[in-house]
């Protein structure tokens, strides 16, 4: 059996500080035989999830937890003081999902109301939050660390009883050895404190990439990230090339004269079991007016007959037997799939919309194929007359979440979303984030930068690159003699694409996705965590829509299409003119658009404007 386990691992996902994938980190882990592994990623939770999953497939542990950033005083306190600037590293593990609820909390609220240069806990938010939860004392950043680096034994002491009396015997003191002189002088007197106090030592590793060799390439990362240049002399950089994740076997001829802080790394590991379930829906619950009406008891009667009594007004009081089967059969896998308040949600913010006049799209995707849709004004397409499938929407064989995306003027789509906010709370719904990627070209843009490569020698080598989101560097040079014999003519060139080799795929920042909102049924922070970019303005959530969809939650696609706000613009200039144009009622059999369209004249039509489009159309008349 493994004596050592890996408590203390950043991904890349402690931003252009980590260089580690999660899939990586957890497959190295795996090979080393390991029984379990943690991520402490830097004052984050963005992959907890990721990390989780991979972990499990991998039948290892997953020890989730994040390495957050510790102000003495008030975090809401925002000052250049010494005092208000300080901050110290301090290390969370969960050991049951109200530990990981808890640490989620603590890195939401760093965020939220602590954040000043770097997201920040206090002492008192983490004595709220502390419950299910291991701390351990951090690396040479941490507060007993610092404390005993600079001779104030007596404080370290009292700091570590503190810290003791909220944890009990889940507070452990780390000592970590990477070649560093002053982790070396600390480690015996971390090591009487915790004799002194009955607190026992983890040996950890503080790991920022998989491989020895790695320890340049991240240090061109760090340079990215604190837009430095590699031979800058006042520059962040680690001391070192020992921040890889070590074996076991390693890790123990590192720690021979501490043999139970390594056995102590066991012990932790024992006490974190921690079970995410997945997949489990967390959708508000609509509002249901009128509820004293005994005919609207749930939401599956008010859907019922809200949808019905749009099925007259779309098909007559003396619809086609096909339409009456349609309803009947997707009524069916809708109220047995438990999704009305979905559609309720959906079909109340359309209908506030479509009262103030927000121009909104006919319908896009699966969801056209949706009679249920049709019938409440959710879409203005109707499926029996275009032959649209509605098992490509909602699939009773294979049961997953509706995924309703709907287009509204760009110049109005925020309008809904406050609506949204107003009906739910404001606390309850957030924006998504998104991750951005070190791409092929942008890789070598951004190492060629570090190292001093002009502007010009980075641009000879990204334009060998070829164009699209999915190349990778491995198969650029394989496919490109041209840039293989210009790597080779230079040996500044090779430094940079072996950098940007190890690099590429890296996590560089996070952003806003374009459209995704989620709604929660109570606030936010109590589903999933949160943050705010350089902690200013809207809440985001900490994962992305896959790991939004896979929580259950309630995710929507608002999307701002400027098409939409062109045709509502030229609808009115015509109005003007006395031209009465209805774009729900317009002609789909005009042959002079059918003209137009042979032509290839579809400039400002949208999905059609392209130059290939409107080639190919022209092409196939």
């Amino acid at each position: 059996m493994d004596k050592f386990v890996h408590l203390h691992n950043h991904s890349d996902y402690s931003l252009l500080d980590g260089l580690c994938k999660i899939k990586d980190l957890v497959k190295t882990s795996h090979d080393q035989k390991a029984q379990a592994v943690a991520l402490t990623d830097h004052g984050n939770m963005f992959g907890a999830l990721e990390f989780y999953t991979q972990a499990k497939e991998m039948e290892i542990k997953p020890l989730v937890g994040c390495e957050l950033y510790m102000t003495p005083e008030d975090r809401k306190i925002k000052k250049t003081s010494k005092a208000g600037g300080l901050r110290y590293h301090l290390v969370l593990l969960a050991k049951n999902y109200t530990g990981y609820k808890n640490i989620t909390r603590l890195a939401s609220e760093a965020f939220v109301s602590g954040f000043y240069y770097k997201p920040r806990i206090d002492k008192q938010l983490l004595r709220d939050h502390s419950e299910g939860v291991i701390c351990l004392s951090a690396c040479l950043q941490g507060e007993i660390p610092q404390l005993v680096l600079s001779g104030n034994l007596d404080v370290a002491l009292e700091t570590a009883k503190f810290y003791k009396d909220i944890f009990g015997e889940d507070y452990y003191l780390e000592i970590q050895r990477h070649g560093i002189k002053e982790q070396e002088k600390i480690i015996p007197d971390m090591a009487q404190i915790g004799e002194d106090l009955g607190i026992k030592l983890v040996a950890t590793n503080d790991t920022h990439y998989l491989k020895q060799d790695h320890a340049e390439a991240h240090d061109i990362l760090l340079c990215v990230g604190t837009q430095s240049k590699v031979d800058d002399e006042n520059r962040m950089r680690f001391t070192g090339n020992e921040f890889f994740l070590k074996s076991s076997g390693e890790m123990a001829d590192r720690f021979e004269d501490y043999p139970e802080a390594l056995t102590n790394t066991l012990e932790v590991a024992e006490k974190c079991n921690l079970e995410i379930e997945l997949g489990e829906a967390h959708y508000p619950v609509f509002d249901i007016p009128g509820n004293d009406n005994p005919t609207f008891e749930d939401a599956d009667v008010y859907l019922r007959e809200t949808t019905l009594k749009g099925f007259h007004e779309r098909y007559g009081e003396n619809p086609s037997q096909a339409a009456k089967d349609r309803f009947e059969l997707e009524m069916k896998v809708i109220l047995e799939t438990g999704f009305s308040n979905y559609f309720l949600i959906v079909w109340d913010f359309i209908r506030w919309a479509k009262e103030q006049n927000v121009p909104i799209g006919p319908g896009r995707g699966s969801a056209a194929g949706c009679l249920v849709s049709y019938c409440l004004g959710i879409t203005n397409l109707d499926p029996l007359q275009f032959d649209l499938i509605f098992e490509r929407f909602l699939n009773p064989e294979r049961i997953s979440p509706p995924d309703i995306d709907i287009d509204f003027a760009d110049d109005r789509r925020e309008e809904v979303i406050d609506y949204v906010r107003d009906k739910y709370g404001d606390d309850s719904v957030c924006r998504i984030t998104t991750f951005g990627k070190m791409a092929a070209k942008s890789a070598v843009r951004d190492v060629s930068r570090v190292i001093g490569l002009s502007i010009q020698e980075a641009n000879a080598i990204a334009k060998l690159i070829p164009d699209g989101p999915k190349v990778k560097l491995a198969e650029s040079m394989t496919q490109t003699p041209e840039l293989k014999k210009l790597i080779n003519s230079d040996p500044r060139f090779k430094r940079v694409w072996n950098i940007a080799l190890t690099v590429e795929g890296s996590v560089r920042h996070s952003g806003t996705h374009a459209a995704g909102v989620v709604i929660c049924p109570g606030r936010t922070v109590e589903y999933i965590p949160v943050y705010k970019m350089g902690g200013e303005g809207e809440e985001y959530t900490q994962f992305d829509m896959n790991w939004v969809d896979k929580l259950g939650l309630l995710k929507m696609d608002f999307l701002g299409l400027q098409t939409l706000t062109e045709l509502d613009m030229t609808v009115k200039a015509l109005k003007k003119r006395d031209i009465h144009i209805d774009l729900d009622t317009i002609d789909m059999g005009d042959q002079k658009v059918y003209e137009l369209f042979s032509e290839g004249a579809t400039i400002g039509v949208f999905q059609f404007e392209s130059g290939g489009m409107r080639e190919n159309l022209a092409k196939l008349k």
